[in-house]
């Protein structure tokens, strides 16, 4: 038989834990709303490193963004994606800015380029519906490995300056319309810029010099970006302001590393960015290959 005693202590019972859920769930959501702003501010002065990145070594800056969205501050895989490409437009604006007054921009090869890289974006962006944020990250650890094996390449041999000065047949141009695309796809799947691909076509199939090259695919990054910025929209959630936060500090980054640029040694620097990036593309192909399989 239940007794008066029994029944009194069944209710102190439950109060307690009660009490005892209501102190775990504040004392965690205490420390979550003290974490989740240092880790945007940690985000933001990462932000600064990609935008130093880029004007230091005129590309690759962009491959940071999107590690740093999903790792550094917790954003899912497809936004991740899409903020990055619209990290990767404007601060790629301001570069082909830049070559665009010193005449480094070859506008006839750019739009024949552009416009097969824009669709090519957007309809990498569109099919990302088709899959995981874990497919889309291995994808993205793939592109690390080679863009930093294209970088330590690069630095590994002396660069043409002059370029090839080949003449643009109809054979040629279809070969760059395809590569557009496909470089285009690429970027919408992953949210990279692809410049360590677009250089070399222009350099061998458009016979640009390399310095027009880097300037002609800088207006190239920045209209596909911004296509597959638009091919994500309505798909994912964009944090708005902590995306033009990041933007604009990325962009400060890019001006303070043009003008540092011309006092360190850009090679050094470049194949220290190889190592780093092959390093990340590893990490990211075990975490997302091998680390998912063995977790119960």
């Amino acid at each position: 038989m239940r007794t008066r005693f029994d029944g009194g202590r069944a209710r102190t019972s439950r109060r307690l834990r009660r009490t005892l859920r209501i102190a775990t769930y504040r004392r965690h959501a205490f420390f979550e709303l003290r974490c989740l702003p240092l880790m945007m501010i940690l985000g933001l002065v990462l932000a600064l490193v990609v935008g130093l990145s880029m004007g230091l070594l005129g590309a690759g800056g962009s491959i940071l963004a999107v590690p740093i969205f999903v790792y550094v501050i917790g954003f899912e895989v497809k936004s991740s994606i899409a903020m990055s490409l619209a990290v990767v437009g404007a601060t790629s604006l301001v570069g082909a800015i830049q070559h665009w007054r010193i005449r480094n921009v070859n506008l006839r090869i750019a739009l024949m380029f552009a416009p097969a890289a824009m669709a090519g974006t957007y309809l990498g962006a569109r099919l990302a519906v088709f899959f995981s944020g874990g497919a889309q990250m291995v994808l993205f650890g793939t592109v690390l490995l080679a863009a930093g094996l294209s970088m330590l390449r690069e630095t590994g041999r002396a660069r043409d300056a002059g370029g090839w000065h080949l003449t643009l047949t109809v054979g040629t141009a279809v070969l760059i319309i395809l590569e557009a695309l496909a470089v285009g796809v690429l970027t919408g799947l992953v949210g990279v810029g692809g410049g360590f691909l677009i250089v070399p076509v222009l350099v061998l199939l458009g016979g640009l010099p390399m310095k027009q090259a880097i300037g002609t695919s800088l207006v190239i990054i920045t209209l596909k970006s911004f296509a597959g910025f638009v091919g994500y929209l309505g798909q994912v959630d964009v944090a708005w302001g902590f995306t033009a936060g990041f933007t604009g500090i990325a962009v400060f980054g890019i001006l303070v590393g043009t003008q540092v640029a011309q006092f360190v040694s850009a090679r050094s620097l470049k194949r220290g960015f190889a190592v780093l990036i092959l390093v990340m593309g590893v990490v990211i192909l075990y975490e997302n290959l091998f680390s998912t399989a063995t977790r119960p």
